[in-house]
């Protein structure tokens, strides 16, 4: 079993604030990306924590992301927000825009944001989770990497294309979820190749379209939709709403530019959030009682639930770091040629 060594959640923050900024990225963006990461580690949600800044770094290194990313935001109706992020990481743009998509809710009791040219790699849980503590109901989407084969087919047609859905509860933590509308993230079945661990049954098939238990032959065939049908037709509804929608392209064009470097690929972010107090104020707080039937099922756990727990872990007793993953990402503070 590989050796882990325990970090600080400040440290994690800090050691991603100086490789990024060693490989040229400005400091807000940096400091987003960071901040993201940290997040990730802290809710144990690896697959979005460190295991993702090599990927940040090869996209830098590669020359597609903006290093010095100015996002615009723009009104374009009174509760439509559009953002140009300027090529640069997704996490910056909507951190700028997100006070302006949060008024136009206040004033509208809904209102969208289409995010357009940046370069997405995170949880969808965290892009939300303010837009939810500011007291709103959140929805957000994203296309992912072309890796998923429809259901019924046998090459990639779609990205992961997650979906993120938050409830604000006046008296405990956000209702809040993102999943995959693929049976795995494609990230998950990284870590399962890193691991040498295979993956489960109905998670991929290999270039042949044969079912298969091996991530490196699932990732170089395709991922599978979770639910059949159900699953892959969410995952084309992800694709029109948060592609082409919003003028950006789908997965399977984005995979015809060419790009071989592993970091997050191109493309857009739709939000759709709702003001509560716009219909019915006591929303959230006559909501609870749901919550409550919920909870007294035994053996139910709601979403998030095991983000928050091992949050409070984190902040009180670090987080364990694989020692390999470790030195790959300070190594990362060099340049490529030394």
């Amino acid at each position: 079993m590989e050796a882990k060594v325990t970090m600080t959640l400040d440290g994690i923050f800090d050691l991603v604030l100086s490789v990024l900024a060693a490989n040229g990225l400005s400091r807000d963006q940096a400091e987003a990306i960071a901040d993201i990461v940290t997040r990730a580690e802290a809710d144990a949600c690896r697959s979005h924590g460190l295991y993702r800044v090599e990927g940040y770094v090869a996209g830098l290194r590669a020359g597609r992301v903006n290093p010095a990313a100015q996002p615009r935001v723009r009104q374009v109706r009174p509760a439509l927000l559009q953002v140009d992020g300027d090529r640069g990481f997704a996490p910056f743009a909507a951190n700028l825009a997100r006070p302006h998509l949060i008024a136009a809710a206040r004033e509208n009791g809904i209102a969208a944001m289409a995010m357009t040219r940046t370069h997405h790699f995170s949880a969808l849980w965290a892009d939300i989770e303010p837009l939810v503590e500011a007291g709103l109901v959140a929805w957000c989407f994203v296309v992912g990497q072309c890796s998923v084969a429809p259901h019924g087919g046998s090459a990639p047609l779609m990205g992961t294309n997650p979906i993120g859905f938050g409830w604000p509860r006046p008296d405990g933590a956000p209702f809040i979820f993102d999943f995959a509308t693929s049976a795995a993230a494609r990230g998950e079945v990284e870590l399962k190749r890193l691991a040498g661990e295979p993956i489960p049954a109905g998670w991929g098939i290999d270039a042949d379209g044969r079912p298969t238990h091996d991530p490196a032959e699932a990732l170089s065939g395709a991922l599978l939709p979770f639910g059949g049908h159900k699953g892959s037709a969410l995952s084309m509804m992800v694709e029109l709403i948060a592609g082409p929608l919003i003028g950006e392209l789908t997965s399977k064009q984005v995979a015809t530019l060419g790009h071989r470097d592993d970091g997050p690929p191109p493309g857009g972010e739709l939000f759709i959030v709702f003001d509560p107090a716009a219909l019915d104020g006591s929303a959230p707080a006559a909501a609870e009682e749901f919550f409550l039937d919920a909870k007294a099922q035994p053996g139910l756990r709601l979403p998030s639930e095991r983000r928050y727990a091992a949050r409070a872990r984190s902040h009180a007793s670090g987080v364990d770091v694989p020692s390999g993953l470790l030195r790959r990402i300070k190594a990362l503070m060099s340049s490529p040629s030394a």
